[in-house]
């Protein structure tokens, strides 16, 4: 996907010229990239600022405001080749990508009339098929592989759920499990790490809860807790209490 037009470009010291946009096409919430060719058409030099991007539905209404950040300096008149990081919006579906550059905790250039400019763009689901399972002594529910394929598709990288402790009245669940009961459903809140876990590389188990294997988000990968994706786990027998 490419841009190449003719824009008005406004007098001033901060003023941007966008020459070219590349975009690689993007998967719901992973990493792609981004190439853009800009030039420092104003009269003050470009200190601090970054590249990022907005996504935005059909209607121009934000998705995710922040994209991630790409530094740039320039002088006046100079022109500037990017290579920039860009993850793409969760679920799948067609949106809007607008570009800009930021002052951070400033202003965005749009604010000062500085164009702005949009690819209309695809967003395919996220491949699943490197997902792997860390179960350890769990047993899965019937639907419980396909339903963390779809998750992953939606463009979660890392997903967990519950667990359903069959020990009966006289073998409680260990209390480091009580928050995993299975109910409720979605929770993009979820304070702990994520049992029992469905990992797309380069991800890997990172805790341990009640001897299961285990993932605290970390990074800026997204993530999601789903009480219905749901695994078993029966006490061994001959294990001591204490």
């Amino acid at each position: 996907m490419e841009y190449l037009g003719e824009h008005p470009v406004p007098a001033g010291p901060l003023a941007v010229r966008w020459l070219s946009l590349e975009v690689d096409p993007p998967e719901a919430g992973a990493l792609g990239r981004a190439r853009a060719v800009i030039e420092n058409a104003g009269s003050a030099a470009w200190r601090g600022l970054s590249l990022s991007y907005h996504w935005l539905d059909e209607r121009g209404n934000p998705i995710l405001w922040d994209g991630l950040r790409t530094p740039v300096e320039a002088d006046p008149g100079e022109g500037r080749e990017l290579d920039a990081a860009l993850r793409g919006p969760i679920p799948p579906g067609r949106y809007r990508l607008a570009f800009d550059l930021v002052d951070e905790h400033r202003f965005w250039l749009a604010e000062l009339g500085n164009h702005a400019p949009e690819l209309e763009v695809e967003v395919q689901p996220r491949s699943a098929e490197d997902a792997r399972a860390f179960l350890g002594d769990a047993a899965t529910a019937p639907d419980w592989h396909e339903r963390a394929a779809g998750t992953h598709r939606e463009g979660y990288a890392a997903v967990g759920g519950s667990v359903d402790w069959e020990g009966g009245l006289l073998r409680r669940p260990p209390p480091e499990l009580e928050p995993y009961a299975p109910e409720g459903g979605r929770n993009p809140s979820f304070p702990h790490p994520l049992v029992c876990p469905s990992l797309l590389p380069p991800l890997e188990p990172n805790a341990e809860i009640a001897g299961l294997p285990a993932w605290r988000p970390e990074g800026d990968e997204p993530w999601l807790y789903d009480a219905r994706l749901r695994v078993t786990l029966r006490p061994r027998s001959g294990r001591r209490r204490s």
